[in-house]
């Protein structure tokens, strides 16, 4: 069939063509043709408007000498930012373990960046994937999000528009103001207790980390079946330490900051540090956990606890933190199982001067358990902490791995690992001894340790 175009239709179509070449071939003021402009992708506006200024700063995701790189392994500069981010596997272990990448293109709630700059939980099921980004900063508008988002359910392409560029300039606020901080609400008197941090001033371009021991509240022990958390944005994390001695504890309700003024460590607190127990923890804003149903953990009567909180602020103002977190409680008549909390250390470390080891030990069951929550614990020559599970049918399976000896990955299993009698966990520890002399086991900052802390129950 032969097409005919209408005499007029003609003109306008070459009047078209003709605007066209004249807007793409403008002279310059030299008198030589101009270049057609060049069209910005998104991706481009992603890394210029959010990336770059946001996420590539120093101390965060600019190049792998950032101190924190050891926790995420993720480095954001224009030239690799790419690459590192769409269909690679995350360091997050929650993430992992949930089947997500860092970008998965077409899938916005499979990729962790998008759940990382957004800090309402409810989009991601309650599921714990770490401190919401950038930290210490303002987090993103409504509209960086929603810009961010449509970039990935596009399929996160290198090249060509894919998302409204006018997004970038929404100012809504995706978390209210600070001033608009509520926290929890004190439970019943026969519900259970609430513990919290009052509020405190973390300065501007510093990391303030602090200790508090406070009491529970209980004349008489109490069953633990759940834990909830809510604090301030700009958290790094929240832990609360049960004691392994009751000797020399620190002194009750005085702030004890982990770094001096001028950011050098202060060693009393550090040396307090060595008699931890991990008992509860987040690196989310807000965290509600329950033990399985049925069981609970015992905390004895009148229970004391290190609380330890851990502020970012990369802003040129003062901000502040808070923490709360509420203990609920069940009658002792209800509780079929004692959830136990694992304390499992490789006491035998020798580390010659200047040599880097991997020192591996077995933990063996005595009966059948289910662990629920593994974490770790080492020094600052802990370079990484792997754990393994010995014996049954995963032997030799990695079920923990962290980098990051100053705040190692908390992980709450989605499913229980389940270890019959006579199989265990393994300890496996690289340490880097940088020093002039062998290091081995003990309780100061210049000795080493290495813990495998977590949550079990004994069936």
């Amino acid at each position: 069939m032969k097409h005919y175009f209408h005499p007029f239709k003609l003109s306008l179509l070459g009047a078209l063509g003709l605007a066209t070449a004249i807007a793409s071939c403008q002279k310059a003021d030299d008198g030589t043709e101009a270049q057609p402009k060049a069209v910005v992708s998104t991706l481009e506006q992603l890394q210029r408007r959010i990336l770059t200024p946001t996420c590539a700063v120093s101390g965060c995701h600019s190049s792998e000498t950032d101190p924190v790189f050891a926790q995420h392994h993720l480095v954001l500069a224009a030239n690799v930012a790419y690459k590192n981010l769409v269909g690679v596997e995350p360091s997050n272990a929650t993430a992992k373990t949930n089947g997500l990448f860092r970008v998965k293109p077409f899938a916005s709630l499979e990729s962790l960046l998008y759940h990382k700059i957004n800090a309402a939980a409810s989009h991601h099921s309650g599921a714990n994937y770490g401190n919401p980004m950038p930290l210490g900063k303002e987090l993103l508008t409504v509209g960086q999000i929603e810009f961010v988002r449509r970039w990935i359910e596009a399929g996160a392409p290198k090249e060509g528009n894919v998302a409204d560029s006018t997004l970038l300039d929404d100012k809504t606020p995706s978390t209210p103001a600070a001033e608009n901080f509520e926290g929890l609400k004190v439970p019943a008197a026969t519900e259970g207790f609430q513990v919290k941090l009052e509020p405190f001033t973390v300065i501007p371009n510093f990391e303030r980390e602090l200790f508090v021991r406070k009491s529970i509240g209980n004349t008489q022990d109490i069953y633990v079946n759940r834990f909830e958390i809510k604090m301030r944005n700009n958290s790094h994390h929240f832990l609360m330490y049960n004691f392994r001695n009751d000797q020399n504890l620190p002194a009750m309700n005085q702030v004890r900051d982990l770094r001096n003024p001028d950011n050098s460590y202060n060693l009393a607190t550090a040396l307090t540090m060595q008699n931890h127990v991990y008992f509860a923890g987040t690196q989310s804003p807000s965290i509600d956990y329950s033990f399985p149903e049925g069981t609970a953990l015992l905390m004895p009567a009148n229970v004391t606890v290190d609380l330890n909180s851990h502020y970012v602020n990369k802003s040129t103002s003062p901000i502040t933190g808070e923490v709360y977190m509420n203990l609920y409680t069940m009658d002792k008549s209800k509780v079929k199982n004692v959830v136990k909390t694992m304390d499992y250390a490789n006491t035998d470390l020798n580390i010659p001067a200047k040599t880097r080891v991997t020192l591996s030990k077995t933990f063996t069951m005595s009966k059948p358990v289910k662990i629920l929550v593994l974490t770790s614990h080492t020094h600052k020559l802990g370079e990484k902490f792997v754990i393994k599970i010995k014996g049954g049918a995963r032997n030799g399976e990695i079920v923990y791995t962290t980098t990051d000896w100053e705040h190692p990955e908390i992980v709450t299993l989605k499913t229980p690992i389940q270890l019959a009698k006579g199989e265990g966990l393994v300890s496996e520890i690289t340490y880097n001894n940088t020093t002039d002399k062998p290091v081995s086991f003990g309780l100061t900052s210049e000795d080493e340790m290495g813990i495998i802390f977590g949550y079990y129950i004994e069936e």
